[in-house]
């Protein structure tokens, strides 16, 4: 008898198991949410309006992918990169800076791109009587300012520096110069009226209705002005930071910074 007692008490520990699993709430399959991956891009203030138009169409696309921006000049930028910045891709405003971290082996070389085009505008506020650069050279008598990228870091500055030399400015306006660290800088002093006038991109004079512009530069005075983009080496995640590139030369992208003023690279 006590040998068929031991025997039961298994069983009947295994059924009230089985019934208390089989009153508990059954839980669906594991399955994680797909990871979201975010990319950093270092990019030139110049393009900031731009951007903001395309990236709602690229996480549309790549929903995904999530981008952050970290806008500046590019010059500064460069050095942030240098210093260890996180961040997956550059998008300069010259080729000046992307060659620099080219050549410390800071960017994916196979990725490295020309995206786009721009011209240098010489702007001022709306009511100004400027006519063209020759009214430059009345500035150091009239002791009128002109508002300029700083020429060793800001690709605009180094456009405008090039431009001014060319047309035998840049002795007698030396003085006259006012330095910002962006050119959207230098366009918020002329739409202040802070400054007579301003060496900006075209594109930002065509988003801002308190300047006109004065004159283009001609093409013959300074080098293209190129804005090139490449995967920094340190990205974690260059595949989504390449999809990202690709994306910008998309029909959908390219028209938007056509919008903006941008042009195909010359």
């Amino acid at each position: 008898m006590n040998s068929a007692i031991a025997h039961i008490k298994p069983v009947i520990a295994s059924l009230v198991a089985l019934a208390l699993f089989g009153c508990a709430p059954s839980l669906p399959p594991s399955s994680e949410a797909p990871s979201t991956v975010n990319l950093t891009i270092s990019a030139a203030s110049s393009l900031q309006n731009a951007l903001d138009a395309v990236d709602p169409l690229f996480e549309q696309a790549h929903p995904d992918v999530k981008t952050t921006y970290n806008l500046g000049g590019s010059g500064i930028l460069q050095k942030q990169i240098e210093q260890g910045a996180p961040a997956d891709i550059f998008l300069s405003a010259s080729p000046k800076q992307m060659d620099e971290l080219a050549k410390k082996g800071l960017i994916r070389t196979a990725s490295r791109q020309d995206l786009l085009s721009n011209q240098l505008a010489l702007v001022a506020p709306q009511d100004s009587p400027l006519t063209g650069f020759q009214d430059l050279a009345s500035f150091r008598v009239k002791a009128e300012k002109l508002a300029v990228g700083e020429f060793q870091s800001v690709p605009a500055g180094q456009y405008a520096q090039a431009t001014l030399e060319a047309l035998n400015l840049l002795p007698d306006l030396t003085p006259q110069l006012v330095f910002f660290s962006n050119v959207r800088g230098v366009l918020a002093a002329v739409e202040s009226g802070n400054v007579s006038a301003g060496l900006v991109y075209k594109t930002d004079a065509q988003i801002s209705n308190k300047v006109k512009v004065i004159a283009i530069a001609p093409s013959s005075t300074h080098p293209p002005i190129r804005y090139p983009i490449a995967v920094l080496q340190r990205s974690e995640h260059p595949d989504a930071a390449q999809q990202y590139i690709d994306f910008l030369t998309t029909p959908a992208a390219t028209q938007t910074f056509q919008r903006f003023g941008f042009t195909a690279p010359r």
